[in-house]
């Protein structure tokens, strides 16, 4: 490997460390419809957004609350002198990219077939605390 690679995989690497990630793969729900929610709870703060969550009458509403109690946990665990009221988190990113398709075949009249395909997404919350960017 060379030396600007080497450089930037470490430079990578201890930036991944002061982030607080968590992420969903394979998540049985189009990705179109996961992103509906998502864009309700980004850039809010981390209580507005379970409240936003809970109250909301959708599936993928469920899961992205897991996923960023899941996120707010790997906070809590890089951090364990800090208090979570104190620190002022917010949604920093999320983003919903496209999974795995299951492709199946539906019949259809006159002989022909139609293609269904099952979309599932992968989910990614980047979790950050306001005080740390003053």
């Amino acid at each position: 490997m060379g030396s600007r690679k080497h450089f930037r995989a470490e430079r990578l690497k201890e930036e991944k460390q002061s982030k607080y990630i968590a992420s969903l793969n394979n998540c049985p729900t189009s990705p179109r419809k996961m992103r509906l929610v998502a864009d309700i709870i980004r850039g809010k703060e981390v209580d507005k957004a379970l409240a936003i969550l809970k109250y909301t009458n959708k599936e993928a509403a469920e899961r992205l609350e897991k996923l960023l109690l899941s996120a707010i946990s790997n906070w809590q665990a890089k951090n364990e002198g800090v208090r979570l009221e104190e620190s002022n988190l917010y949604v920093k990113e999320i983003f919903v990219n496209g999974g795995r398709m299951l492709k199946r075949l539906r019949p259809a009249p006159q002989g022909r077939a139609y293609r269904i395909r099952k979309r599932s997404n992968h989910v990614t919350i980047v979790v950050d605390s306001k005080n740390s960017n003053n």
